[in-house]
Order: C-alpha cells, then sequence, then structure tokens
C-alpha cells in the first residue's frame, strides 16, 4: 500500500514539475512572439475563413481530456532530442520573417510550441498525445490557395444547372451573366471556407469515431466532395433566385441562408451518412500506455529543457531582427522614364486605375499614347527593402487592392513574359494588367519566386531593394498596346536597376 501511495506521489510530482516547466515554456514562446500571437488571434476572430480555428484550441483541450487517465500512468521526462522540433520551427518561422510569408512564420510558432511539448513531456507522453499535437497544425490558417481553384469547380457545375433550368446564363472568367443582372463567384464565394472548415471537423471524426484506416478515408473523402457540391448547388440556387426576383433580394437571402443554416445542414448530412459505420467503442481507452516505454536516452532537467528551448528560439528572433535592418540607398527622387514613341498622356478619367503599395518609398504611375490610337499605364512601386506590410506580393496588394472597385475575371495568357490579369471595374470597364518583379537581381513574374527571391536576399545578403512594374491597358486592344510598350520601354531588369541606383 506505501509503494503504491508513494509511486502515485512520484507520478503527480513529476507531472506538476513537467507540467508548470511547460506552461512556462509556452507562455514565453506566445510572448516572444507576440506578434505573430496578435496576427493568429486577429485572423481567428475576423476572418470567415479562418473562424473555425477559434474552435481548435477547445478542442485539443478536450481530447488531451479524453487520454487523462492514461497519461496519468506515463511518467514525464524532460527529452533533449525534442530541442530538434524546436529548432526546426524557429527555422521555418525564420524563413518566414525573411521572405514575408505569414504561413511560414505562424508554422514555425506551433512547431516551436509542438517541440516544447515533446522537450518537457518526452517521447512517451508525446505519442500518447500524437493526436492532439497533429491537431494543432489546424491553429495555423492555410488553405487559402484553394480558392481559386475552387472558384473555377463552382463556375464550371452552376453554369451547366442554370441551363438545364431553363436560365439563359454566360460565363466570363468568374462572372456569371443572366438577362436581369451578372454574378461574380468570389474567392469569398468559393466554399473554400466551408470546405476548410469541414476538413477539420472530418479529421476530428474520423480520429474519434472510426478505428480502420478504410472508413477514416472514406469519410474524409466524403466530407470534401459533399461541401464542394453543395456549395455548387447554393451558386445555382441563389441565381436562380435572383432570375425569379432580383439580384439584391437572391443575394441578401443567399448570405442568411449560407451563412447560418447551409453550413449546418451540410454538417449534418455528412455525419448522418457516416454514423452506419462508426467503429470505436466509446468506452475504449485512447492509448495502451503499456506500448510507449520511456526512452533510457536523451534526458535533461525539465527547466534545463525549458531554458535551452527559449534560447533556441530567442536565437532566431534575434537573427530575424538583425536581418530586418538590412536597407539599400535609393535616390531620394525616381521619375517616369521616357519612352520612344510613346508619349505621356493624360489618365482615364472613364476607367482609372492604380495598383496598391503600402509603404513603398517610391510609387508612380503614368499613362502614355502612341500615335496609333494605343494608350498604356504604367505603374511602379520601389522599396528600399521589405518588410511586413511593405512588400511586393501580399494580400492586398499588387495589381487589386481589398475591396478594390476592380474585380479579377481572369488569368490571362502572359504579355511580353508578364503575368498578366483580366480585370472588370462598374461601368462596365474591362483592363488587361500585365505584372513583373525585380527582387534579389532576378526579373520574375512569379509570386512564389518573388518570396524565394527576398528570402535569399534577406539571408545572405545582397541587393535589398525591391521593384514592382505593372502595365495595364483598356480595351479588345490591350495585350497589343502592352506588348508594343514593354519592347519601346526595353529591358524592364535595367529599368528597375536604374530606379534603385542611388544617385
Amino acid at each position: 500500500m506505501t509503494l503504491a501511495l508513494d509511486h502515485r506521489q512520484f507520478h503527480t510530482g513529476a507531472w506538476a514539475r513537467h507540467g508548470a516547466a511547460l506552461a512556462a515554456t509556452a507562455l514565453a514562446l506566445l510572448l516572444l512572439f507576440a506578434r505573430d500571437t496578435a496576427d493568429l488571434a486577429r485572423f481567428y476572430w475576423t476572418s470567415t475563413t479562418f473562424g473555425h480555428c477559434l474552435f481548435i484550441a477547445p478542442v485539443i483541450g478536450w481530447l488531451v481530456w479524453l487520454r487523462r487517465e492514461e497519461l496519468a500512468r506515463l511518467t514525464p521526462m524532460a527529452w533533449a532530442p525534442g530541442l530538434a522540433l524546436v529548432a526546426l520551427g524557429g527555422l521555418a518561422w525564420l524563413a518566414g520573417a525573411a521572405a514575408g510569408v505569414a504561413l511560414a512564420r505562424h508554422l514555425g510558432l506551433v512547431l516551436m510550441l509542438q517541440g516544447s511539448v515533446l522537450t518537457l513531456l518526452g517521447p512517451a507522453v508525446a505519442r500518447g498525445l500524437l493526436f492532439p499535437l497533429l491537431y494543432a497544425l489546424f491553429l495555423v490558417p492555410f488553405g487559402e490557395g484553394l480558392e481559386p481553384p475552387l472558384q473555377r469547380v463552382t463556375v464550371a457545375m452552376t453554369l451547366p444547372l442554370l441551363h438545364l433550368a431553363g436560365v439563359p446564363a454566360q460565363v466570363d472568367g468568374v462572372l456569371i451573366t443572366i438577362p436581369n443582372g451578372y454574378f461574380e463567384v468570389a474567392e469569398a464565394c468559393s466554399g473554400a471556407k466551408f470546405v476548410l472548415a469541414m476538413i477539420a471537423f472530418a479529421v476530428l471524426v474520423a480520429n474519434v469515431c472510426y478505428l480502420r484506416w478504410s472508413r477514416r478515408i472514406a469519410f474524409l473523402a466524403v466530407s470534401l466532395v459533399v461541401p464542394v457540391l453543395a456549395n455548387g448547388l447554393r451558386a445555382f440556387g441563389t441565381i436562380y433566385a435572383a432570375h425569379l426576383t432580383s439580384v439584391e433580394a437572391a443575394t441578401g437571402f443567399d448570405h442568411i441562408v449560407y451563412g447560418w443554416v447551409f453550413f449546418a445542414l451540410v454538417m449534418a448530412a455528412v455525419l448522418a451518412m457516416g454514423w452506419h459505420w462508426f467503429d470505436r467503442d466509446p468506452d475504449a481507452a485512447w492509448i495502451d500506455p503499456a506500448r510507449l516505454p520511456s526512452p533510457r536516452w536523451g534526458r535533461t532537467e525539465p527547466w534545463l529543457a525549458a531554458a535551452l528551448a527559449l534560447m533556441i528560439a530567442a536565437g532566431f528572433a534575434t537573427w530575424a531582427q538583425a536581418i530586418a535592418t538590412r536597407r539599400d540607398a535609393l535616390p531620394p527622387r525616381i521619375e517616369l522614364p521616357a519612352v520612344p514613341g510613346w508619349q505621356r498622356t493624360a489618365m482615364s478619367r472613364t476607367a482609372p486605375w492604380s495598383p496598391h503599395y503600402p509603404g513603398a518609398d517610391h510609387f508612380l504611375i503614368g499613362r502614355y499614347a502612341d500615335g496609333q490610337g494605343r494608350a498604356v499605364d504604367l505603374a511602379i512601386a520601389v522599396y528600399a527593402a521589405q518588410s511586413e506590410g511593405a512588400e511586393l506580393v501580399g494580400f492586398g496588394i499588387g495589381p487589386l487592392r481589398e475591396n478594390d472597385r476592380w474585380v479579377k475575371v481572369a488569368d490571362e495568357p502572359p504579355v511580353a513574359g508578364g503575368a498578366a490579369i483580366r480585370v472588370t471595374a462598374p461601368g462596365p470597364a474591362e483592363r488587361v494588367v500585365a505584372s513583373w518583379y525585380r527582387v534579389g537581381g532576378a526579373l520574375t513574374a512569379s509570386p512564389a519566386r518573388v518570396k524565394l527571391a527576398t528570402l535569399k536576399a534577406r539571408l545572405l545578403g545582397g541587393r535589398q531593394a525591391a521593384v514592382a512594374l505593372h502595365l495595364s491597358a483598356e480595351g479588345p486592344r490591350a495585350r497589343d498596346g502592352i506588348a508594343a510598350f514593354a519592347r519601346a520601354l526595353g529591358p524592364l531588369d535595367a529599368l528597375a536597376d536604374r530606379l534603385t541606383e542611388a544617385r
């Protein structure tokens, strides 16, 4: 009896020591990376796409609570090799900070927290908490890349359904036109937020309610396909209702129903389809402590491990702070170039357009015309160095700003090597916008390559100055005008370098 009591007291004391060290380390990490912690909280609270992330932390707490009896039979230990995961998270965070990629920073912070659990509780406890730890990855706001393909899927589903219902409809990119109005299948209407929330929900259900991997995979597949199909039916129903009534009445009803009723109904339908195949006993143990022995190597003291984890994290934060001070000297003033065969003219009054570059050190925009009736707008943004909110590419930064009057219709084939998009605005007015970027000595039209070049320049040194160049034109001859102007303008990398040379 005495031995059993002493053993229980040992477990309780070990959990108290290691739990306190873990709590202190997690709090210190959240404070050390306070900007990212605040960013995540803001994303969760204000973004409709990532609102489901508000529920992830409580769900993780519930999953740990379900395992409490089995975990109490394990002895936590501080395990030095777990620091490797902390370092991996710090490296991911540093890469995100250097390249201006919020996703990498947020992922790095979560990895550092996961590494702290492994380091301060040990591999046996971490294996017992494997699913809750992996589920913590849903704390990272990811999945915005799903929006463009889901837009295309929604359009591809909606148009045939409208024709089947006898509604005369035409499609142009993401715009669907019917006789009494037109609808933009916007990114917010792509169903991405619905799909992302369903994925998080489906992964949870697959773990909690199923044992067989075949059934888990089948449930995940259904949970992915059903909301995509449902979103296409919702879009069809909205446009069909507008055909019968009015655009205003249909869209107002759609937002209410989709926000409060539709998601719940689809979630209930998916659960109903999978209910019959649930095969986990609700009273069964979640983990088998006997199969989770602690290793005999790598042990250390919990508070020493906590100090080492924080030192590693602080080292990456200090590194990021050091490289953040790098800036190139720029000329105090820049001017739009003279272009052979083209003359400066007044900006468009019928369809004015301007890209959005907050924080740019220099920003210029002007219109040029030639003798053949073609007119092209040239926009230039120059940075001495990129930083958070002052960067070449990002959400709401570039050819279109957030909630812009201009709406992207479709991607266009490249023009003179530049990435091109077609945009429209009320009027109606239509433009083609071609984009190039110069950073780290590279000229590219790819936002992904911009981020990679930025990362290389920040971490390895070299030129920090960055330039965005946009050419835009209206009307049916837009592409021809942009191509002709780009030829007359000459090498764009040379132009960008002239704009960043200190004089």
